[in-house]
C-alpha cells in the first residue's frame, strides 16, 4: 500500500469529519465528560472541519483520504486514522509528519493531549517516544467556552 501525505483540501471535509467522528468516539466516549459527549454529535464534527482545513494534513492510501493530523503551533491537537486502516503504518507516518510541523514552526517539542482513559493512543504516543508529562485538564472548545477534560500531556523533542 502507497501512502501519500498532502495538504489537507476543501473536498476532504467529508472524509475528515468522518474519520474524526468515528475516531473520536473509539478513543473518548467513556473518557470525557457526559457534558462533552452531549455536544459532540455527529453534525458537529461536518460543522468544526472546514474550519480546520487550514491546520490539516491527510494521509492517502492510495487515492483515499485513510487518516489525518491536525498540528497548530508546537500543539499536535487531532490524530486520527480510519478504523480500517488503523495497523497499517499510517498512524506512525502521520506523527512523525506532525513532528516535522511542529519543528517547521519553530519549536523544538511537541506536545499533544490524551484522554486519560484512551490507553490505546496512549500506548501508541509512548511507543513512537513521546513522554508521559503528567495529568492535566485540557480545555476542550465548545460554542460557550471550554469543558475541562482528564488528559495527559505527551512532549517530545523535534
Amino acid at each position: 500500500m502507497t501512502v501519500t501525505l498532502r495538504a489537507a483540501r476543501a473536498g476532504d471535509a467529508d472524509a475528515i469529519a468522518s474519520i474524526w467522528y468515528s475516531g473520536w468516539g473509539d478513543g473518548h466516549l467513556g473518557n470525557v465528560p457526559d457534558e462533552l459527549v452531549a455536544i459532540r454529535t455527529k453534525e458537529s464534527f461536518w460543522e468544526r472541519v472546514p474550519a480546520r482545513i487550514p491546520d490539516t494534513t491527510v494521509a492517502l492510501a492510495e487515492a483515499e483520504v485513510a487518516g489525518f493530523v491536525m498540528v497548530v503551533g508546537d500543539e499536535v491537537e487531532q490524530v486520527y486514522v480510519s478504523g480500517e486502516h488503523r495497523g497499517s503504518g499510517i498512524a506512525g507516518t502521520l506523527i512523525a509528519e506532525a513532528e516535522r510541523q511542529v519543528m517547521a514552526n519553530g519549536y523544538d517539542e511537541a506536545w499533544l493531549a490524551v484522554a486519560t482513559g484512551n490507553a490505546r493512543a496512549r500506548r501508541f504516543y509512548e511507543r513512537s517516544g513521546w513522554i508521559d508529562a503528567g495529568a492535566f485538564d485540557y480545555p476542550a472548545t465548545t460554542d460557550d467556552g471550554h469543558i475541562p477534560v482528564a488528559c495527559h500531556r505527551y512532549v517530545k523533542k523535534v
